[in-house]
């Protein structure tokens, strides 16, 4: 029996939930034709910024690789004061048992002894590095820079509940967008801003910036820090350099840096210069090909040597893929028991994995009703959604999970929460998740809001970038 759908700003056809209503009244005032010409006008500027997303796989007309806008709605996602303060308590404690979690793998294995996470999850993880065995970092960090998902459903009462769908924490991207689409709606509505209280994001960058220093190994007060990106034609290109002007350092590749005496150094027009801090955008595979990959020209060759030494802070950590793995996912709230001895605040979606008899079971009888996903997949590819996929397709699905059970888990179709969205019949409700982004440094923090993905196909419940889903700016109210 399929559960009513939870709107974020109806609770009924006749009836604005409480936090929307300053907005809902502006909203039904405004003229069809005065928010169509926002919108060109929103379309204009970020196409004019560069504000655009490589599309793998994708051809133009001409062969080329496609660069897409991705489509930015005017209607914002607002979260109520209290919500988010619960959000935020839950994200806090998640992503420090998490980071406890990859501090524990990589020494003491205490979670592997006491039974709760079995051994072949971790060492036949695809993302275990051994070289990072013993290895010490800075204040036991790992990931320093975490995006989890969070999507909302209605429970059995009704009521949207929040669950985290994913913990992305090796490199987590959209931050830039949470940031331009902020920018955006304060300049094609300033009267907005000035009706609601909405909690700041623009001092992200700062807080970024503080959290990478915060790890520097060296004693200097002024620190050198670097974002390291794999170039131009990576995906996530355009916040690569974005945040690098924005927290004021420099964007390098690879060919820009060198080892010399056990540093690090970044190649400038006055001469070598010490690096203290790489902020990277690069997979761990392809950091140093002395170690990992032979054949990557988009790392620096040394580099994890130094790193070991102490020598300079990577962020994230290398090896910190190990707990963002799907395959992981079901056992973070034991993790946060196991480490903090604490109830989560943030609940999991119920999952069913694939190495497991019983599950695998289930999932194979219902493969029509879940959605079944890669353990190693992301941006959307790797999984089928049973409810929306063809009875072929189900069948292809099914014969590659029975293949290769272990490499697999399943999910219940979430009904995910719907927000009124500015489309090209008008508004309509359309499915949404929110990534917030966790700093943690000397003490972990963020920003009120995250990146709101939003699936503008009438019906779909992918907000991937790379599937074809838009943004719209987050609203946390202050009060």
């Amino acid at each position: 029996m399929s559960r009513p759908m939870f709107d974020e700003m109806n609770a009924s056809p006749s009836e604005v939930r409480a936090h929307y209503e300053n907005y809902a009244r502006w909203l039904a005032q405004q003229p069809d034709e005065v928010m169509a010409a926002r919108r060109e006008e929103a379309e204009m500027i970020f196409r004019r910024v560069g504000i655009t997303f490589a599309v793998y796989g994708a051809k133009d007309e001409d062969g080329s690789g496609t660069e897409r806008l991705i489509p930015f709605d005017l209607i914002p996602r607002i979260i109520p004061a209290h919500e988010w303060l619960s959000m935020e308590e839950g994200l806090v404690q998640r992503v420090t048992a998490l980071n406890r979690f990859i501090h524990d793998v990589y020494h003491d294995q205490e979670i592997i002894k006491a039974g709760i996470v079995p051994a072949e999850q971790i060492f036949q993880n695809a993302q275990f590095r051994p070289e990072m065995m013993g290895v010490d970092v800075p204040h036991n960090i790992y990931s320093h820079i975490s995006g989890v998902d969070i999507v909302r459903a209605p429970n059995a009462d009704g009521v949207g509940e929040y669950y985290v769908l994913e913990d992305n924490l090796r490199v987590p991207s959209g931050v830039s967008y949470m940031l331009e689409d902020r920018k955006m709606m304060m300049r094609l509505f300033p009267e907005l801003f000035g009706e609601n209280r909405v909690a700041p994001v623009a001092h992200y960058p700062d807080l970024l910036l503080e959290t990478l220093r915060a790890v520097s190994p060296a004693t200097t007060a002024e620190p050198t820090v670097v974002v390291l990106t794999p170039g131009m034609y990576n995906s996530a290109y355009f916040e690569h350099a974005f945040l690098a002007q924005q927290m004021g350092i420099e964007l390098v590749e690879g060919q820009d840096l060198f080892v010399k005496d056990n540093f690090v150094y970044m190649r400038t027009t006055r001469g070598p210069k010490r690096v203290d801090v790489i902020y990277r955008r690069v997979d761990d595979d392809f950091l140093d090909p002395s170690v990992f990959r032979p054949t990557s020209t988009l790392g620096c060759e040394g580099l994890l040597g130094v790193y070991r030494s102490g020598n300079v802070a990577i962020c994230n950590a290398v090896g910190t893929g190990v707990a963002d793995d799907k395959s992981i996912y079901p056992y973070v709230p034991k993790m946060i028991e196991f480490y903090l001895g604490q109830k989560p605040i943030l609940s999991n979606v119920p999952t069913f994995m694939g190495r497991d008899a019983e599950d695998l079971k289930y999932m194979l009888a219902n493969m029509k009703d879940l959605v079944v996903k890669e353990v190693h997949g992301a941006g959307g590819y790797g999984m089928l959604v049973g409810p929306a996929s063809t009875k072929a397709e189900i069948e292809d699905f099914r014969k590659a999970v029975v293949a290769n059970p272990a490499g697999y888990i399943a999910q219940p179709t979430l009904s995910l929460s719907t927000c009124p969205t500015y489309v090209q019949s008008g508004v309509a409700p359309r499915h949404i998740d929110l990534r917030p982004f966790v700093l943690s440094g000397k003490e972990v923090q963020m920003v009120p809001g995250g990146l709101t993905r939003v699936a503008l196909k009438d019906g779909s419940l992918v907000v991937n970038s790379s599937q074809g889903g838009g943004t719209k700016d987050t609203w946390v109210l202050e009060d």
